[in-house]
């Protein structure tokens, strides 16, 4: 999807998109990639704007209080990634999670956001799954003379039914210097937690010998100074191709051998990954806990006969978790 087409007006363009700053959100520094002795993990996929779903979770989980004030204390939580897109209320999520993710820290704790590919498509100008109920949270008194503005930059390309209100503003949060845009662009792609890997969409056989550190920092750098050549050419990325670690599905389909393979070459005991839904509303195990699928398809506009889940693990120990029980898979 094009993000901006090149006009007589550029200029004005840039001071428009400039005037829709969203609120402040300073970058977090990138999270370890390899972490040792976490009592307990509790890991969330996919939320898709699922917000109210996704705080009842964290409270069943015994994360946060009433106030969504964080009582993990030393847990770790792990959110996979695709917490934008599809849904209403993906910005108060993205809130959420920055807020806990200080709270954590200060308690001994963790948070780490890692980045999906609805993020990167995001970040990339892709808006054809925004919900209109993320234009909307963007929505201020100025929006109307903002969306105008926009469309006379180029007639030909925009029109007005075609530009919501909010548009601008949200374009600009997640752009090459906007407030969420950055933050996102700050945040892990896979993360190594007691020898459990973590990410969006998985390791494949071409990606699993290369270093944690080496898949985050290349992932940062498509989608922060090389974003241009990502657009490009996104195949020939780690950030948007399809065996790249925020979109490849094969994690659910291979044999057994390939994923022995890949935890070998990753130094893992397991993978966790989000992405794909479960076709039972569980998460799913493969390999007698080698995988697990964690996304249980939170958004109901999305998936309507899907739910929350998180997955925890403690020692050996990997559980399900769901608003009406527990269910152990992995000891």
């Amino acid at each position: 999807m094009k993000f901006y087409t090149t006009s007589l007006c550029a200029a004005a363009a840039a001071a428009v998109l400039t005037a829709a700053a969203a609120r402040p959100i300073a970058a977090d520094k990138p999270s370890k990639c390899a972490i040792d002795g976490v009592e307990r993990i509790v890991a969330v996929g996919d939320v898709h704007g699922a917000y109210d779903r996704f705080v009842e979770l964290l409270k069943v989980v015994g994360l946060v209080d009433e106030h969504l004030q964080w009582i993990g204390g030393r847990a770790h939580l792990v959110q996979t990634g695709d917490v934008v897109d599809r849904g209403p209320d993906s910005l108060k999520a993205l809130d959420l999670l920055r807020r806990l993710r200080g709270e954590a820290e200060k308690a001994g704790g963790a948070v780490h956001p890692l980045i999906g590919n609805h993020e990167a498509m995001r970040l990339l100008g892709d808006m054809r799954y925004v919900d209109p109920g993320e234009y909307q949270a963007f929505v201020t008194p100025k929006s109307e003379g903002l969306r105008r503005q926009y469309v006379l930059q180029d007639t030909d390309a925009r029109t007005l039914a075609d530009t919501p209100l909010g548009l601008v503003e949200m374009r600009n949060a997640f752009g090459r210097s906007g407030d969420y845009g950055n933050w996102l662009r700050s945040l892990d792609a896979v993360v190594r937690v007691n020898g459990v890997m973590f990410m969006h969409g998985s390791l494949s056989l071409q990606t699993a010998a290369r270093s944690c550190d080496d898949i985050n920092n290349v992932v940062r750098r498509e989608l922060g100074r090389d974003i241009e050549a990502t657009r490009m050419d996104p195949q020939a990325t780690l950030a948007a191709g399809e065996n790249g670690p925020l979109w490849y599905r094969g994690i659910n389909t291979i044999s057994e051998g390939d994923v022995d393979q890949i935890l070998a070459k990753s130094g893992a005991r397991a993978i966790v990954v989000g992405h794909t839904v479960s076709q039972t509303g569980r998460i799913g195990v493969r390999f007698d806990g080698k995988v697990f699928s964690i996304d249980t398809g939170m958004q109901p506009a999305y998936v309507p006969t899907g739910r929350a889940a998180a997955l925890e693990i403690a020692g050996d120990v990997f559980t399900a978790i769901y608003a009406d029980g527990r269910q152990v898979l992995r000891r």
